[in-house]
């Protein structure tokens, strides 16, 4: 496959959690975690993940790798279903796609040691042969992530933060997957040692030729290490272009009051902070319209019953998912 080949694709994909208690009339209540999400993600590239708590951006990467059962829609892996498959099936697929999560300890077994941790994957998936490949595999990994000999005996106790996250890398990338999901993986980090993982994680992309889908509620973060970016709001995409026009030139009113947020560079810099006033709605139960109308400052009456559809506009696949932009999308984006 060429770098501009899909290799993920997301089909209108939903995922609800059913709350417990009862809601009105003694019906069961239900999260409404994502919501008819579609997208393509592309060989070779980072597509970065931007919202805040509670998006549902941690929802869709789980379902990428199989931790979520989707409620509706589908996943491909290089054009073919993940789900629906037999036990068998899945676990040959797993290979392809691996995850890094964000508290390095949790995701860690206390019980076992820093080259238990990295040699488990080769162990189940059957592949290395013999004690001595394994040895040998594990310390090179070792080596990849910055780690050494000296390392390989410890428990995770006695790692620092940043030491922990590199062992969840070498693990990660130890049964050589073609897709990676990198579910907050700075987040918990020091600031400088962040900047020493997201090198790392570039260099091994570039290494291994792997596909990130990286996963962050950091502006900063996603603009240095995406290719794409795909914004997301209350369970749905509403944005998705190119990494530096999302900076250049945000058109959802959501993107535009997010990125807002971000301090000005220089003090010179006259930046309009804007605020989104209202209550975010809740996700659980059925919502009409769109999920910003209740605060978004561009609201129209259509926006509270109909749902916006992600549409393309303008050039280099940029698209939106409002209805301010509908009129000149249909007159090709002008």
């Amino acid at each position: 496959m060429n770098e501009n080949s899909i290799i993920l694709q997301i089909k209108n994909l939903s995922k609800d959690f059913e709350v417990k208690g009862k809601g009105l009339k003694g019906k069961k209540s239900v999260l409404h975690a994502l919501k008819d999400i579609s997208l393509d993600i592309r060989e070779g590239e980072v597509l970065g993940i931007i919202g805040e708590s509670g998006c549902g951006k941690s929802t869709l990467g789980r379902c990428l790798v199989g931790l979520h059962k989707p409620t509706g829609g589908d996943i491909l892996f290089e054009g073919k279903s993940i789900l629906n498959r037999s036990s068998k099936e899945r676990f040959e697929l797993c290979k392809n796609i691996q995850m890094v999560f964000q508290d390095p300890y949790s995701s860690l077994d206390p019980r076992h040691t820093a080259a238990d941790s990295v040699a488990e994957p080769m162990i189940v998936h059957k592949t290395v042969k013999g004690r001595q490949e394994l040895e040998n595999k594990v310390l090179e990994l070792f080596h990849q992530v910055g780690l050494d000999i000296q390392h390989m005996n410890r428990y995770p106790h006695e790692f620092s933060g940043g030491q922990r996250q590199r062992l969840n890398v070498a693990r990660a990338i130890s049964i050589q997957p073609k897709v990676v999901v990198c579910d907050e993986p700075v987040s918990a980090l020091d600031v400088s040692i962040q900047a020493q993982v997201i090198n790392l994680l570039k260099g091994l992309q570039k290494k291994y030729h792997l596909t990130y889908v990286f996963i962050s509620h950091d502006l900063s973060v996603v603009k240095y290490v995406s290719d794409r970016i795909a914004i997301m709001y209350l369970g749905q995409i509403v944005e998705l272009c190119n990494g530096g026009d999302i900076y250049k030139n945000p058109l959802h009113p959501y993107t535009k009051a997010l990125l807002s947020a971000i301090p000005p560079e220089s003090p010179e810099e006259n930046k309009e902070r804007i605020t989104l006033e209202g209550e975010i709605s809740s996700p659980i139960g059925d919502r009409e319209g769109c999920p910003l109308a209740g605060r978004c400052p561009e609201c129209m009456e259509r926006c509270k019953k109909e749902v916006p559809s992600l549409l393309q506009y303008g050039e280099a696949g940029h698209q939106v998912a409002c209805f301010l932009y509908e009129n000149r999308i249909a007159q090709g984006g002008k």
